[in-house]
């Protein structure tokens, strides 16, 4: 069955992240992830030469217990490629003041890490994912360790795809989110199909709202298409075909610039989906 698979993330063969410090729980690892961090929207100044002066950013780090490997159903504890390259999107729209006074929600934020970049620009985060195998305490531990960067009111929330019967207190911060983001959450078509059900819902709460949505295209060959296919991905563009909602849909470049150190491949995508 797919739920006893188990998978690695591919991020940990690319870059040596990995530290010695103890986690707090012996199966996982604590990695320190490296990003640069502008210090402000660029600003042309000059210097006593009259040379045109930049200020260079500064360099810091993310530091994230993980898991090295889970079964797919707990992928959610590991860290994956989309994390990077939405953190590289909020670093620039932070930097461009498009966070400044938002409450943004991130759904299955799995370690946090891309909550913890969000709470560096916005008013508010909060940072939801499915309560199973610990991820709920993992990414309160990991928004401990990273307190420092966190300057926005930081919560964490249970969030269930499967489950649109939210309570109150959930619901109430559902209706005051300005942007929602995720990464990686497309691994496996039902919890694709209720990922759908549940943006629907949320960008119809008190809109207008904005969702960006990172992806990669996994491929697999297969006889009957007799070519390699991103079969989740697929399945996520007919989902979203499928919904009859008034929503501005749109495929963005990914023309901005690379703060966190990964590999931005061609599989990564970007999507942002706004509700009138």
């Amino acid at each position: 069955m797919m739920s006893e698979m188990t998978v690695v993330s591919e991020i940990y063969d690319e870059y040596n992240y990995r530290t010695d410090s103890a986690p707090s729980r012996k199966e996982n690892v604590i990695s320190q992830f490296p990003f640069l961090l502008p210090k402000e929207k660029a600003k042309h100044t000059f210097d006593e030469d009259d040379d045109l002066d930049f200020e260079r950013p500064s360099r810091e780090v993310i530091k994230i217990e993980h898991s090295f490997k889970t079964k797919i159903a707990l992928v959610g504890l590991q860290v994956w490629r989309g994390a990077f390259l939405l953190g590289d999107l909020l670093i620039h729209l932070g930097v461009n003041g498009e966070l400044e006074g938002k409450t943004i929600l991130e759904l299955g934020a799995g370690t946090g890490l891309t909550s913890f970049v969000a709470g560096i620009y916005a008013k508010k985060v909060v940072c939801t994912d499915i309560d199973l195998g610990g991820i709920l305490d993992l990414i309160k531990i990991n928004a401990r360790c990273n307190s420092k960067l966190i300057k926005s009111e930081f919560i964490v929330l249970p969030l269930d795809f499967t489950n649109l019967n939210w309570n109150a207190a959930l619901f109430k911060e559902i209706q005051q989110t300005d942007i929602i983001i995720a990464a990686d959450v497309i691994y496996d078509d039902d919890v694709t199909s209720a990922f759908v059900s549940t943006v629907q819902k949320i960008l119809d709460t008190n809109p207008p709202k904005t969702i960006y949505i990172v992806l990669e295209k996994r491929y697999v060959f297969t006889i009957e298409h007799m070519e390699s296919i991103a079969p989740c991905y697929e399945t996520f563009l007919a989902l979203l075909d499928k919904v009859k909602c008034d929503w501005i849909v749109e495929q963005l470049p990914l023309n901005f610039p690379k703060y966190f150190t990964y590999d931005r491949v061609k599989e990564l995508v970007l999507w942002k989906i706004s509700s009138k």
